[in-house]
């Protein structure tokens, strides 16, 4: 059957000319599939070299041209669409003035959720949003469709479209940054949580929130939205439902509260529930990855499949599912002491998430680059969940202050460390721990002041505890 609204797509925009914003990661295919349509491109990006690293496709192409360096804004005005990387604030002033001389402002996600002809799955929130995504594909593994998995994890999609067909399923992972100027929404959306995010990137916390209610708001009356009962911003998020009239089905997933419609655990057990009726999925002690966390990440995935799986092909998958690399990632138990890697945890809500997956007080290593972010809430976390703290990075004193000034600190019942590199904080917490003891690295920062990443980080974590065995 053919994709109409791709047709016509690619009809309207055949010699339409198209700024391409940022020339790495799903831009490139983007642009080699835009210009197989007949587009004319011009590519923008603040790195002076960003063209050597373009492909001889691209780079012989005719209809390509460059504005790099200084000039990587300029003349936005004389496009009809700007195609913007995520990483580039759609409110820059270069691109205000484009929008408001008619251009059109896109990206590569957008356009595949508005030409996309079959169902998708969208995953946001501040944390749990990577293990979320990952399980519901999981999930759907077992189902007749062919799975697609893209947006901030997987592979770009959008030159994908061609080959995606009506039957199929997207699952995407979505950043605020993604959904800021998003216009069209996933047929069933998830919002895991909202903490205090990227404060560096939006202008305020007001901002941050808005842009995720884009994964909902253009949702039409046969749509599921899904989220944390829990959370009190979601209670707004269903206010603002009622009041903008989006009548999409609402699903609940809880940790505390039974739910009408959704899933939650409690005593041990998930449940799965319609209309009132509720029935038995799994006991946690069957699923393969722990911690509360993680068992709220299976709740909001139910949501999301089981209208599209059964309870017994959930169960399968729960039972040998063991989790994302770098999410409470169980690295190893060396002498008797067990290892945690948790470095996607790079915001205080990540890392109070993370402390209460334990049944015992931890050994904590914690700080890293500074996002301007609040740290207050997680001292009394900390105290509850940890008996040493093991502090590093620009970030340190912020999370020293939050525990300090908790009504909650007793010196008697924390103990704080301060190091200067993550290789001397391992070994800090493999000299004071003893068997039985639980070591988590959580760090409630970005890592940008120490690596190129978290994938970075927690990878450099693992090899220090794999080196243990040697000593």
């Amino acid at each position: 059957m053919e994709n109409v609204a791709l047709s016509d797509f690619k009809k309207n925009i055949k010699n339409k000319k198209i700024a391409v914003l940022g020339l790495g990661g799903s831009n490139i295919p983007a642009i080699k599939y835009l210009l197989s349509m007949g587009a004319i491109i011009v590519c923008h990006d603040q790195n002076e070299a960003a063209k050597e690293k373009l492909d001889d496709d691209i780079k012989k192409n005719v209809n390509v041209s460059y504005k790099l360096g200084k000039e990587a804004f300029s003349e936005l005005e004389n496009v009809d669409y700007i195609l913007r990387t995520p990483g580039i604030k759609p409110f820059i002033p270069e691109i205000e003035n484009a929008v408001k001389h008619g251009v059109i402002l896109t990206s590569e996600i957008e356009l595949l959720v508005k030409l996309a002809p079959c169902k998708i799955i969208g995953v946001t929130g501040s944390a749990g949003k990577t293990t979320t995504t990952t399980l519901i594909a999981e999930f759907l593994k077992n189902s007749n469709s062919k799975i697609w998995v893209g947006g901030n994890i997987g592979t770009p999609l959008f030159d994908k479209l061609d080959e995606i067909k009506k039957d199929d399923i997207i699952v995407l992972e979505l950043s605020s940054f993604q959904l800021m100027t998003m216009s069209d929404s996933p047929n069933i959306s998830i919002v895991t949580n909202i903490y205090e995010d990227h404060l560096d990137y939006h202008k305020n916390m007001e901002e941050y929130i808005e842009a995720k209610t884009n994964i909902f708001m253009h949702q039409k009356d046969k749509d599921i939205a899904i989220f944390w009962r829990d959370d009190e911003i979601s209670k707004t998020f269903i206010d603002k439902m009622k009041e903008k009239n989006v009548n999409s089905k609402i699903r609940l997933f809880s940790s505390k509260n039974s739910v009408e419609n959704g899933a939650y655990f409690e005593n041990g057990k998930i449940f799965e529930v319609e209309n009132g009726m509720k029935k038995e999925v799994i006991s946690v002690d069957d699923i393969a990855i722990k911690g509360e966390k993680n068992y709220l990440n299976i709740c909001a995935a139910i949501c999301a499949v089981k209208d599209i799986i059964s309870i017994d092909d959930i169960v399968k998958t729960l039972k040998k599912f063991n989790g994302v690399e770098h999410r409470l990632e169980y690295v190893d138990t060396v002498f008797g002491v067990k290892y945690y890697n948790d470095s996607i945890s790079t915001t205080p809500g990540k890392a109070m998430a993370a402390l209460t997956s334990f049944d015992k007080k931890i050994i904590l290593i914690a700080g890293g680059s500074d996002k301007n972010l609040d740290y207050t809430s997680l001292g009394d976390k900390i105290i509850n969940s940890t008996k040493v703290l093991i502090l590093l990075g620009a970030t340190k004193n912020k999370i020293k202050k939050a525990v300090l000034d908790s009504k909650l600190y007793d010196s008697s019942k924390i103990k704080l460390e301060e190091v200067d590199s993550l290789e001397e904080a391992v070994l800090i917490a493999s000299k004071i721990s003893k068997s039985g003891d639980i070591v988590v690295m959580s760090p409630a920062s970005a890592s940008f002041d120490m690596f190129k990443n978290y994938k970075e980080r927690g990878k450099l974590f693992k090899n220090l505890v794999n080196s243990l065995k040697n000593k």
